[in-house]
């Protein structure tokens, strides 16, 4: 396997600051290419790292091996960060990074599901433990909740007549594969809208959400990582689409908001005062956009927590 070519690498591990004798967390190794550089640079700390895809955690335990032994990777969805840390007597950390979305080696992999452009039986799953798949998911809902998830989590204008073909299709036979569903996503659009960018491309980003439940597990993830950074750790986030960069920022406003109320106030109370400091949004640039295509919608939001007095 080619190494996954990891998005925004070097200003990530800028931005992280990181200390040599700190505790990081990297909630979504994949195939290691930020953790290999944490790991790096802190000779005496520690890195914590999370996946639920065991492919990926093979590879990465090997990687990350290599540079040392200050290391755990950890087989649980970032909705457990705090859970699994309190585990290993962990309560404060210095850094965390979150690289959001569907690794290069996972699209990649034919048998995993996740690709249109390759036929395999329709998965999706980032956990190969968990039950409920694309295949269930697209053979099994109603054409109410079909268009719910294509229009919320993929944006998806021809939605309706999407939904409508699958439980057509649905009433002859099961939809097994890939491009089964690509054919009747295609055939459910006017003919122009199929030679834009690929027809498919928003209704398989929306089965692949709901299949791994992926924007209520990121506010939880997101809460419990503001909650466990200590003062001055900082906080990275790589998101690739508009929906999950919509919650990240909304959550980061929260966390580094003033009260409309309480801004005119000579003292506002601490428990009241804003819990994280805005430090930046960053874009790939050109150069890293010719070389990785898949970083042209990556945004990387950086954040600190503020030092308490």
């Amino acid at each position: 396997m080619g190494l996954h070519k990891s998005v925004l690498l070097d200003e990530t591990i800028k931005y992280l600051n990181i200390q040599e004798d700190g505790i990081y967390v990297d909630a979504t190794i994949g195939y290691g290419g930020h953790s290999t550089e944490i790991l790096k640079r802190i000779k005496k700390g520690f890195l914590f790292a999370f996946d639920q895809d065991v492919e990926a955690i093979s590879y990465s335990n090997k990687r990350l091996g290599k540079i040392g032994a200050n290391f755990e990777v950890i087989k649980a969805n970032f909705r457990y960060l705090k859970e699994e840390l309190k585990k290993r007597k962990i309560d404060k950390i210095n850094g965390i990074l979150f690289d959001l979305g569907v690794s290069s080696p996972q699209l990649d992999n034919d048998i995993r599901g996740f690709s249109y452009h390759k036929e395999a039986k329709l998965d999706m799953r980032m956990d190969k433990d968990q039950k409920f798949s694309a295949y269930e998911l697209v053979n099994e809902y109603s054409y109410e909740d079909l268009m719910r998830i294509f229009f919320e989590y993929g944006e998806e204008k021809y939605s309706k007549s999407i939904a409508k073909n699958i439980i057509k299709y649905r009433e002859n036979k099961r939809i097994e594969t890939t491009l089964e569903l690509v054919d009747i996503i295609k055939k459910s659009m006017p003919y122009k809208a199929t030679k834009e960018k690929h027809p498919a491309r928003k209704v398989f980003q929306a089965i692949r959400i709901e299949v791994n439940n992926e924007m209520k597990v990121l506010e939880e993830g997101l809460r419990q990582a503001i909650e466990l950074l200590d003062d001055n750790g900082r906080l990275c986030i790589i998101t690739f689409h508009s929906l999950e960069d919509r919650i990240c920022k909304n959550i980061l406003k929260e966390y580094s908001d003033v009260n409309r109320e309480l801004k005119g106030l000579p003292s506002i109370p601490k428990h009241l005062q804003p819990k994280l400091k805005l430090l930046g949004k960053i874009k790939p640039s050109k150069k890293e956009v010719e070389e990785n295509s898949r970083a042209r919608s990556a945004v990387l939001r950086i954040v600190e927590k503020i030092e308490k007095e």
